[in-house]
């Protein structure tokens, strides 16, 4: 492979050329005028060509000079345009954050977080995609999505996580469902034999969230009767309100419900422990500046 000339050589033939005149040009590029043309004469030697001829007055670009001229120029004006261009983008925050979350957590957890940071970086473009936990842990390994928002999960391999919080799930129902239950059942039956009698709504099996409570009740030997499967959290919680039957929610985010009475927690034997949510990516991917400024966001926002 030929040696390369030096960037260095072309960028002081372009600043002679643009000035004319040796002495301007070695003031301009801080160098001593012996340097500017003993590189001038290396070039011309790389090239084997005369791109200067001088005078008394100054320097003249030779038709050799002045065809190499139109395209040093036009190289280091789309250099000086790149520079201006990562300026603007490390002042006003310019990026492209892609994010994996369910609807779920995007909605309790993701908006208030994302609302203020874009009110404070408006340039920062984002696409959300709102899948299940295991769904963005995939796309995470794939490189389609930069962070993701994510229910911690037993198989994290090739992730970063870092908690952000806590979720608690309960069991929850209207009293007028309990009502009813209890007059079906011609008693008010134990708190875990409501999960047998009920009528028990969870998320579909392809969540961490059902694949917790799914662990939960095996362990504790729990046995449920009819399940009613629901694709997300939010219609779980809304089946639950027109007392449909007895819900696994998310405490969090059914807390106006609870404090005004429109449904109650089951008080279970062996309270289901809490789990912990927070911020997964890619091991083997590097964060766009962007998305690191917005995990840095997340991070300050929760101390």
């Amino acid at each position: 492979m030929e040696n390369q000339t030096p960037l260095s050589h072309y960028q002081i033939f372009n600043k002679v050329a643009e000035t004319g005149n040796i002495s301007l040009a070695a003031k301009e590029l801080f160098i001593s005028q012996p340097a500017i043309s003993k590189s001038i004469k290396k070039l011309e030697e790389e090239l084997n060509v005369l791109l200067f001829s001088r005078s008394s007055r100054g320097v003249r670009l030779t038709e050799e000079g002045k065809l190499l001229y139109e395209y040093t120029r036009e190289a280091f004006q789309a250099l000086n345009a790149g520079e201006a261009a990562l300026r603007q983008f490390s002042r006003l925050g310019v990026g492209h954050v892609r994010i994996g979350v369910s609807t779920t957590l995007c909605k309790y957890l993701l908006l208030p977080f994302l609302k203020e940071f874009v009110a404070a970086h408006p340039h920062i473009r984002f696409t959300i995609q709102c899948q299940s936990s295991f769904q963005t842990m995939e796309l995470l390994r794939e490189g389609r999505v930069d962070i993701g928002l994510v229910g911690q999960a037993e198989n994290m391999h090739g992730l970063n996580f870092i908690p952000t919080g806590q979720v608690e799930d309960v069991f929850v129902a209207t009293g007028a469902y309990l009502e009813n239950l209890t007059l079906r059942e011609g008693r008010l039956p134990q708190v875990e034999e409501l999960l047998y009698a009920g009528n028990l709504m969870l998320l579909d099996e392809k969540n961490i969230t059902r694949l917790y409570i799914d662990n939960y009740l095996a362990s504790h030997h729990i046995r449920t009767g009819q399940i009613l499967e629901v694709g997300s959290m939010d219609l779980l919680i809304e089946f639950a309100r027109t007392g449909l039957g007895i819900a696994c929610a998310i405490k969090e985010f059914i807390r106006e419900d609870i404090k005004n009475g429109r449904m109650f927690i089951l008080p279970l034997s062996y309270p289901i422990p809490k789990r912990k949510v927070g911020i997964c990516f890619a091991k083997n991917h590097d964060l766009p500046g962007a998305a690191q400024r917005f995990l840095d966001f997340i991070f300050e926002s929760n101390k």
